[in-house]
């Protein structure tokens, strides 16, 4: 019995150790897979963050360079004096990428990406107007001193990190596993030193970069709008008004409450199911943005409808003179954008964007923050010194003009400008040309798509 027994486990017992050494050692070989493709990608990682370290030191010392050049020349020699900052614009922007690339977790930047990033836009704004009409003033030319020597002072902090980090081999990854570690990186070198530069750019003076430099970071805000602050029964009242729904079907909240941010969320409820949101401004109770939430079928509408029932929907809210300046269309929903117009000129500034269902064309929802921002101060335009022969011929004499209009934007260096807008092809590409109605300068160039591109004569 024992030896028929031992006759069938035997096989079966020898099966199943086979089966065990098998199943160990591709556990073993997968193991030893991933700890290869671990390793692999540790050292990817860490060949990265050296090259990023090594190349942002590279750089801050050009930096420190370009800026010694261009305090080093004569004032008036504008030609120099954009070539500088051109550099200074394309190293910091660098700088920025390669700061990025680190593990700055754990290490608090923050002041001195903030340096770069108001640096490197002052050198692309000031680099990119008319230096010859509107060269560096005395402002200028003392910030780009004071860069100078601070450029000169993170180049050696960092030169001294750069040299402690080779001498004691120190390890990027170490840093970047810090906060998940018990016992933290083995050296703090990496950290305290850039802890140290920080600190050091955060005692800097505080340059006035001027006004086309602030306006980037001041962004628009409710702080803008010079109206009493409301209160939420308000809110509801303009809501029920906007809506032509009863005070009753709607609820109110209040965002960011305390803060200079607030605003309001009104919804609307059907059945104890919301239907729509508004959001209003906290200051005035300025509608800034509308959402229907139903269910869009499939498209039947045309551009043309959309556009009509969008236009009528805006005149019968409250917003007169608005003019549709482009249209994009994805699947069974468009997005017309629309601007205030006032005589002959469509301002940008003032903007509203509407969304259209195309299964019947009506509106489902609209962005309305930058007009709320734009139309509340009053707007000078000013009169064109060009006629639009004169502007017209300072087209490329290939590009195909289909329409043109008197259009107010707002240039790269932040300031209002009068234009004429042109629309065409050229180079199987469509462009909008936008030529300032003063100098005859190209102030800027967009390549628009087939659907936003307004036909001649056409409204959007």
């Amino acid at each position: 019995m024992y030896r028929r027994l031992s006759t069938v486990m035997f096989p079966i017992v020898t099966l199943i150790m086979i089966g065990a050494f098998v199943w160990g050692y591709r556990e073993s070989q997968m193991r030893k897979e991933v700890s290869l493709q671990a390793n692999s990608m540790s050292i990817k990682a860490e060949n990265q963050y050296q090259r990023a370290f090594h190349d942002l030191s590279f750089h801050m010392d050009q930096l420190h360079s370009q800026l010694g050049n261009a305090i080093a020349v004569h004032n008036t020699s504008h030609a120099m004096h954009r070539k500088c900052l051109m550099n200074v614009w394309r190293i910091t922007s660098e700088a920025q990428n390669e700061v990025n690339q680190l593990p700055l977790n754990v290490m608090p930047f923050n002041h001195a990406k903030d340096l770069l990033s108001h640096l490197s836009a002052f050198a692309y704004q000031t680099s990119v107007r008319d230096l010859d009409h509107e060269p560096l003033n005395e402002k200028e030319l003392s910030n780009l001193k004071t860069l100078y020597t601070n450029s000169r002072e993170i180049s050696k902090n960092m030169h001294e990190v750069r040299q402690k980090v080779l001498s004691k081999n120190l390890r990027w990854m170490d840093v970047d596993t810090a906060p998940g570690s018990q016992t933290g990186p083995k050296d703090n070198t990496i950290i305290d030193g850039f802890q140290t530069v920080d600190k050091k750019v955060e005692n800097y003076k505080e340059l006035d970069w001027g006004p086309s430099v602030a306006s980037i970071y001041d962004k628009r805000s409710v702080k803008k709008l010079s109206l009493p602050a409301v209160n939420a029964e308000q809110i509801k009242r303009s809501a029920a008004e906007f809506t032509g729904k009863p005070e009753s079907q709607i609820r109110v909240h209040e965002n960011g409450k305390g803060t200079e941010w607030a605003s309001y969320t009104a919804t609307l409820y059907n059945k104890q199911k919301p239907v729509a949101t508004m959001d209003f401004t906290k200051k005035g109770g300025k509608l800034i943005s509308y959402h229907d939430m139903r269910t869009v079928g499939p498209k039947k509408s045309t551009r043309n409808e959309a556009v009509r029932y969008a236009s009528e929907y805006l005149q019968r809210k409250g917003y007169p003179g608005m003019k549709p300046v482009s249209y994009d269309e994805s699947g069974n929903l468009a997005n017309i954008t629309f601007a205030t117009q006032k005589g002959d000129v469509i301002i940008y500034p003032e903007k509203i964007t509407v969304r259209s269902g195309l299964d019947n064309g009506q509106v489902i929802g609209f962005q309305s923050s930058d007009y709320v921002y734009e139309h509340s101060h009053l707007r000078r335009i000013p009169k064109a010194k060009l006629d639009v022969k004169a502007a017209r011929a300072k087209l490329n004499p290939e590009f195909r003009e289909t329409y043109h209009r008197k259009a107010l934007i707002e240039n790269e260096l932040s300031k209002e400008v009068l234009c004429y807008e042109f629309g065409g092809k050229i180079n199987g590409s469509i462009y909008r040309i936008y030529i300032n109605a003063d100098t005859g300068m190209e102030e800027t160039i967009e390549q628009v798509k087939d659907s936003d591109e307004p036909a001649s004569g056409s409204n959007v």
